[in-house]
């Protein structure tokens, strides 16, 4: 299924490795994305496409300053011919959720999102209104303008699965993009006559129910939580990673593993989700910061530094 989703994905979708691989673990594994990008890099092309071939509903949200709560989760509203109240279901209401640009709208309005996300289910006046699974959530922000923008506490950070930072096409992926933008204007028509269904809702659960059946060995968990332990100690981080980064990189494992086709996870499977799964979840020390240093580099060294058990 792994393969014949990517291969799907693939005739709409150019490139991104980082991101398909990491939204079909994370959608596999129960989780939810951050993306971190400039506009332009076809997100939305992307979730479109993904429900698309995995039968899912698929929505979006344009993040703003005034957005409320209400207008993620739904309220009730007057039924003037019933004379009561009902529930107006809000966009939230769905299985592949875009909310784009995350870091615009004001803190409770990331509250409402992050506690649907945790929950899988909206409580209005007392009642509570379950989300329908699977449901993933793709949240993304913009990492160079931060004038208007509310940055997500550490607390709510670490409520996503992965961080994904998507870059510019290579030279041969970005001509290959503008050639399918010439050659078929039309993308609605596309994503409907080109694109197969590979996936179902029902199948969706099935399959992330035998990824937890997934063999970890002992030793293996040992090496994440070195790992995720590691971080706490390393002298460039004045933050580590909490231990909710191990059980995010135990279930990615498992996932990854099931989708290469092994009924066992490998220390390269923990090592191939590693800088996804912590790259929100620690913070730089001032010094690191003055000095230039980078995350991601010093995830890599504190990854190198902890020793590979044999299994």
């Amino acid at each position: 299924m792994f393969d014949r989703l990517r291969a799907e994905i693939g005739k709409i979708y150019v490139g991104q490795d980082e991101l398909v691989l990491g939204a079909l673990v994370a959608l596999f594994s129960g989780g939810h994305v951050l993306i971190e990008s400039v506009p332009g890099l076809g997100k939305t092309l992307f979730v479109r496409t993904l429900g698309r071939v995995l039968g899912c509903r698929f929505g979006r949200i344009q993040f703003t300053a005034d957005l409320m709560p209400s207008d993620i989760t739904g309220a009730p509203i007057f039924d003037m011919k019933e004379q009561e109240f009902r529930f107006r279901p809000g966009p939230v209401f769905t299985q592949l959720l875009l909310a784009d640009e995350i870091n615009r709208s004001p803190a409770k309005t990331h509250a409402a999102l992050l506690e649907i996300m945790q929950e899988y289910r909206v409580t209005i006046d007392g009642v509570s209104h379950p989300i329908e699974r699977p449901f993933l959530v793709l949240a993304t922000q913009n990492p160079i303008e931060s004038e208007g923008t509310y940055n997500l506490p550490e607390a709510q950070l670490d409520r996503f699965m992965f961080k994904l930072v998507v870059d510019y096409p290579e030279a041969g992926e970005e001509a290959a993009i503008l050639k399918l933008h010439t050659e078929h204007a039309d993308f609605d028509r596309r994503l409907t006559d080109d694109l197969q269904t590979i996936a179902s809702p029902a199948e969706i659960l099935r399959v992330a129910e035998l990824c937890r059946t997934v063999r970890i060995d002992d030793r293996l968990i040992d090496y994440t939580s070195a790992i995720v332990r590691q971080t706490r100690r390393w002298p460039q981080f004045y933050l580590g990673a909490s231990p909710r980064a191990g059980i995010a990189l135990v279930h990615g494992a498992r996932t990854l593993a099931a989708f290469l086709g092994r009924e066992f996870a490998v220390p390269d499977d923990v090592v191939s989700i590693a800088l996804p799964a912590l790259r929100h979840r620690v913070s730089l020390t001032a010094e690191a910061e003055v000095e230039g240093r980078k995350i991601d580099e010093l995830l890599a060294e504190v990854i190198r530094s902890v020793e590979v058990p044999r299994l």
